[in-house]
């Protein structure tokens, strides 16, 4: 077949493809325990498709590769192992970008595989199908690598550094490229050579950094803890060393329930707002674990700790960044806390009482938007214990779901603080919903967001997963409404039409529903218990 025809080989019979470069690659992934992988199917990428289903990998198929790759992130984050998307070269390559730009910015382990210009062809400009001037270039300057690899060796050996990455270092995105000729020829790689390899021992810090911080929290009277998503995996270390130094703790909201939200010394994912944040920086020993503080997730431009400050961080760069460390603990959050653990004894203290900073939260996050903060109230009952939320860059998550919603374990509420994009609650709740399909599933967004990925009530329904979804219609993108009338800018761009959304649904062959504010909690325990895809639609304007 010529290279530059973009023809599909039919004459070939199909033994050709037994063990092509595209097989390799998949056979790895699958050794590594991927068994879901999202994207979309194109003229360039059949031959990542091929081995699927023989290797027992599921393929979703979204209607935008943006939501594969949210909903890699969603799956991702409920299995614990890296999201995978595959797309096709060009436009379909480039429809993930702000999905590898999410999972950069919130520090989430994805991998997004692609066919690119066969060998020697590179961006000849001479009108080939998807031509790109350069595609691993456009990735890397969002990822946190691309890589064009040009012999079947070299990709399972991009897989494996990928997971080198994902499970050693700071998990970000990456990008892997296989040229369409190699990505269909036959591989010639050693099956020893495409078997997962064992992780790295845990990164563990200084023994002489741990013990300066140990003393530090032992002469503590008022440590406080501040987690972020770097301490998901350390959550039990976390409320161990809470309770030993009875230390009061506040998340990010990537680090939401690192600490059971429910227990005495939580103060939540309630660092955004000043009377939490003016608490931790009064500690006069702060230990943060896995967050670099950064304004998106304050909501101001930094922490100003009053006392010492204690750092714990899998990235030397994150040690000093936004907060300087007295004291920095570079390794595995779990390895350090586990030998911050070994060193500290049970505190002579009572623990503090956490009412009144509780209660001067709660007049904050009124004092902000106090009937958004009612309805996301309202929502946060109506949602089953246990379940998993996903919200999207709307007003009712974050400036009051995010904060009301009480959560026992990290990882249950999705959502992208820093990045903040619209149009990943939908795709992130089917991934989820898919990767742990015994746990009920709500998303939770505006009509503004929705729209920007609506397309997905399809994949929800082709995958015959349950699901509810709960859109708060306020007429358009009310809060840039709000922030042009105080700029003295008459309302421009910013009043949408709004589709019947319940209709839209139903078309989709999912479930609508308009619902009133008083019915929302009955509305949402029906849907739930009834399974199936259900759209409920909640006007507010």
């Amino acid at each position: 077949m010529s290279t530059m025809d973009n023809q599909p080989n039919t004459a070939d019979p199909a033994h050709r493809y037994a063990d092509t470069t595209g097989r390799a690659v998949m056979e790895c992934l699958a050794s590594y325990g991927i068994t879901t992988v999202f994207g979309i199917p194109g003229t360039h990428n059949l031959e990542l498709y091929r081995p699927l289903a023989d290797l027992g990998i599921r393929a979703v198929t979204n209607r935008h590769e943006q939501g594969s790759g949210y909903g890699a992130d969603g799956w991702s984050q409920r299995t614990g192992l890296p999201g995978v998307v595959i797309t096709t070269s060009g436009p379909g390559l480039q429809n993930a970008l702000s999905a590898i730009g999410t999972a950069f910015c919130e520090s989430r382990p994805l991998l997004v595989i692609s066919p690119g210009t066969p060998r020697g062809a590179e961006f000849a400009d001479v009108g080939t199908l998807h031509e790109t001037k350069n595609a691993s270039a456009m990735v890397d300057a969002v990822a946190q690598w691309s890589r064009r690899v040009l012999t079947a060796e070299a990709a399972v050996e991009a897989v494996h550094d990928a997971f080198a990455l994902f499970t050693s270092g700071r998990p970000r995105p990456v990008h892997i490229e296989i040229p369409l000729d190699l990505l269909e020829e036959p591989a010639g790689v050693d099956p020893v050579l495409r078997c997962a390899r064992p992780a790295a021992a845990p990164a563990e810090p200084d023994p002489g950094d741990v013990e300066r911080a140990a003393q530090l929290l032992s002469g503590a009277e008022r440590p406080v803890i501040i987690a972020g998503g770097g301490a998901t995996r350390a959550a039990a270390r976390v409320a161990e060393l809470a309770e030993r130094l009875c230390a009061p703790v506040l998340t990010t909201t990537n680090g939401k329930a690192v600490l059971d939200e429910r227990h005495a010394l939580s103060l939540g994912a309630n660092l955004r707002l000043p009377a939490a944040r003016e608490y931790a920086e009064d500690a006069d020993v702060l230990l943060v674990v896995g967050s670099k503080l950064g304004e998106a997730e304050l909501w101001w431009p930094s922490v100003a700790a009053r006392g010492s400050v204690i750092r714990v961080d899998i990235a030397a760069d994150q040690l000093q960044k936004n907060l300087a460390a007295d004291v920095g603990l570079l390794g595995d959050s779990a390895a350090a806390l586990d030998a911050l653990l070994h060193r500290l004894r049970p505190a002579d203290r009572p623990r503090p009482d956490l009412d009144p900073v509780r209660r001067a939260i709660a007049a904050e996050m009124s004092a902000v938007d106090a009937d958004t903060v009612a309805l996301a109230e309202d929502i946060a009952t109506a949602i089953p214990a246990g379940a998993i939320v996903a919200g999207d860059s709307s007003q009712v998550v974050y400036l009051g779901l995010s904060n009301v919603l009480t959560q026992s374990a990290p990882h249950g509420f999705l959502y992208m603080p820093t990045y903040a994009t619209l149009g990943y609650g939908l795709p992130a709740a089917i991934g989820a919903r898919i990767a742990d399909p015994d746990v009920p599933v709500v998303a939770v967004l505006g009509d503004g967001a929705l729209m920007f990925s609506v397309n997905e009530l399809a994949t929800a329904v082709e995958q015959r997963i349950d699901l509810t979804i709960v859109c708060v219609d306020n007429g358009g993108y009310a809060e840039i409404r709000q922030n042009e009338v105080e700029r003295g800018i008459a309302p421009i761009g910013v009043e949408l039409h709004q589709p019947d959304w319940a209709a839209l649904a139903e078309a989709f062959g999912a479930r609508g529903r308009r619902v009133e504010r008083t019915g929302l909690t009955a509305a949402v325990a029906e849907s739930v218990a009834a399974g199936g895809v259900h759209l409920l639609h909640l006007r507010t304007a």
